[in-house]
């Protein structure tokens, strides 16, 4: 092994929050940062000259290649959990830029009682009313500490949306239920597609408060606090799995990495894979003295640093905690341990399916253009008679009607499975189909956890990840009541045929269902039952941070993306105005 010069700062992962730490520490101080990817660089012409659905959405291209590194996946303890071949229900982008050079750019906030989740809904329904299981926590930081990050990040990605709450004032045509915002979104709203328009329209008459998805594929041209320029969108269409071609998606290679390619203090390693994170083991109450890792040629290197930002997909960000032993690994018989515990994932699913008369024209489109809502959203509206807790939104939105994948998506009443009356079906159904998505929270269980397999190993003969995870009642629940919804709105818009949403039975690993996984190195107020505090450090390895949806006790329905740049910020702050001068656990 190869021992480099000393740096101060060492960032794995190139992702949105690896490249806002570079940036936000390499713009700010004169620290020498290294960024460590295990995947390559991405360019602006690769991206244009590659719109390609088979390469890009049917392939993969941009995801993480798992004839190199999977997870297992089993639903119980008492189960045998199996690789994972195939990218199913989660997609991890791997490169400079990570999934946010392929994610669809939707852009919400999460409710402020979300932070809170556990006492406030203790305090409104009673501690027995919560799930057998259940492992919620409150985050140990408010939406309203959040906020003026949030605004610092819709502002640096250009946000696209129609405010519905201003410092408490409500506002028609903007979600009215959500926390209240300092400012109104960077840019306009989105154009609003036909089959988006007849959502909002059936969603009016049944007396719910729709609102333009905020969306980070800007609207108009735009021109960030940094100086970076991004064109408006033009409704193409290959937004999620694929890069934006005239850079109108807001991703880490046309926001943060021109502000990084200017400065001398910060460099991006690719094809460096990360081993382990070097630490004095006693007690885990010592330092991080750097990291292994081996470049694409397989030569191992240890690059020592004083600050180490763990800055990943929240699966590799646990793996690497449980590969160099910082913590102790979770045990769900005993409950002992912190490392791998409240494993949560985004409850999404197409809650009706809606066939038409007249074609929609939603080839034209984004990954974020439409139309959603939120009144069965957390708890804003009233649980006390229904089976379940919590919520979720639902969205009309014009995205993803790419030829190969929507093929075959044809109404219950079309019983031929192939043929010529299979194939006239399809031509006529392509364009005349919409689906109505319902994106929902996921509690905490006490028994979906993280921990390392022990049969399965990756090409380095590390073990692999394994994923323990299942739904519960509270979600299958919580999926009925979207389904009748959804059902409900498909008939408001005029639908000709209808196809409800398959209920949730056990977790499939073969469904997509969002790469929104949370959990394994949660926050919190004591290390007792969190691994890092509120300002994403390390409780016992003071120079170590884990950013990302790692550190969520639990999921909301919302998409984690700006929760995760908000709070990266606002740890960034911390790191420059108060550790820096004290190098020390931040309270």
């Amino acid at each position: 092994m190869k021992a480099l010069p000393h740096v101060d700062v060492v960032i794995v992962g190139a992702g949105w929050t690896g490249l806002l730490t570079a940036k936000e520490l390499g713009s700010r101080t004169s620290l020498s940062i290294v960024v460590l990817e295990r995947g390559a660089a991405h360019s602006p012409t690769e991206y244009a000259n590659g719109m390609d659905e088979l390469e890009h959405s049917i392939h993969f291209r941009m995801m993480q290649d798992l004839s190199l590194e999977t997870v297992t996946i089993r639903h119980s303890t008492n189960d045998r959990a199996y690789p994972v071949r195939q990218h199913g229900s989660f997609l991890p982008g791997t490169g400079v830029g990570g999934a946010g050079e392929h994610w669809s750019a939707v852009f919400p906030r999460f409710l402020p009682d979300a932070f809170e989740l556990y006492s406030r809904t203790v305090e409104k329904y009673g501690a027995a009313r919560l799930p057998e299981d259940h492992a919620l926590r409150d985050w140990g930081v408010t939406y309203d500490a959040l906020e003026p990050y949030y605004m610092r990040a819709e502002n640096l990605l250009g946000i696209s949306g129609k405010a519905g709450n201003i410092r408490g004032e409500k506002i028609a045509g903007g979600n009215i239920f959500e926390g209240w915002r300092s400012a109104e979104y960077p840019t306009p709203p989105t154009k609003v597609p036909y089959f988006s328009e007849l959502f909002r329209q059936a969603v009016n008459s049944l007396g719910h408060h729709p609102y333009p998805v905020p969306a980070a594929t800007t609207s108009t041209l735009y021109t960030n606090p940094d100086g970076i320029t991004r064109p408006g969108c033009t409704y193409c269409g290959f937004c999620e799995t694929f890069g934006c071609m005239i850079g109108a998606k807001s991703q880490p290679t046309n926001t943060l990495l021109p502000i990084i390619n200017k400065r001398k203090n910060v460099s991006i390693r690719t094809g460096a894979t990360v081993l382990r994170i070097v630490h004095d083991s006693s007690l885990n109450r010592g330092k991080s003295r750097g990291v292994t890792y081996v470049d694409s040629n397989g030569q191992e290197f240890f690059q020592p640093a004083e600050l180490i930002f763990l800055a990943s997909w929240t699966l590799n960000n646990t793996r690497l905690l449980l590969l160099s032993k910082i913590g102790e690994a979770y045990d769900p018989i005993t409950g002992r341990g912190t490392v791998g515990r409240n494993l949560t994932h985004q409850v999404m699913l197409t809650a009706a399916t809606a066939f038409f008369e007249k074609p929609l024209n939603r080839f034209m489109g984004s990954g974020a253009t439409g139309i959603m809502f939120n009144d069965f959203d957390g708890d804003v509206f009233d649980h006390t008679n229904l089976p379940f807790l919590r919520g979720g939104a639902f969205r009309g939105v014009s995205a993803r009607s790419l030829p190969i994948g929507e093929c075959d998506v044809l109404p219950k009443s079309v019983k031929a499975m192939w043929g010529s009356e299979w194939k006239k079906a399809v031509l006529h159904y392509y364009d005349r189909t919409g689906r109505i998505t319902f994106i929902g929270d996921h509690l905490a269980y006490k028994s979906n956890y993280l921990d390392l397999d022990p049969t399965y190993k990756d090409h380095w003969g590390d073990p692999l990840l394994r994923l323990t995870i299942d739904w519960r009642d509270n979600e299958r629940k919580m999926a009925e009541f979207a389904t009748q919804k959804a059902v409900e709105i498909a008939h408001a818009m005029g639908a000709k045929e209808i196809n409800p949403g398959v209920p949730l039975t056990h977790y499939d690993a073969s469904r997509y269902q969002s790469s929104h996984v949370q959990g394994g190195a949660i926050m919190g107020t004591s290390p007792d039952h969190s691994v890092v505090n509120p300002y994403l450090q390390h409780w016992q390895t003071p120079n170590l941070f884990i950013l990302g949806a790692s550190s969520f006790p639990q999921n909301a329905a919302a998409n984690p993306t700006p929760t995760i740049l908000a709070q990266a910020l606002r740890t960034a702050d911390a790191i420059v105005d108060r550790y820096l001068k004290n190098p020390t656990a931040l309270v």
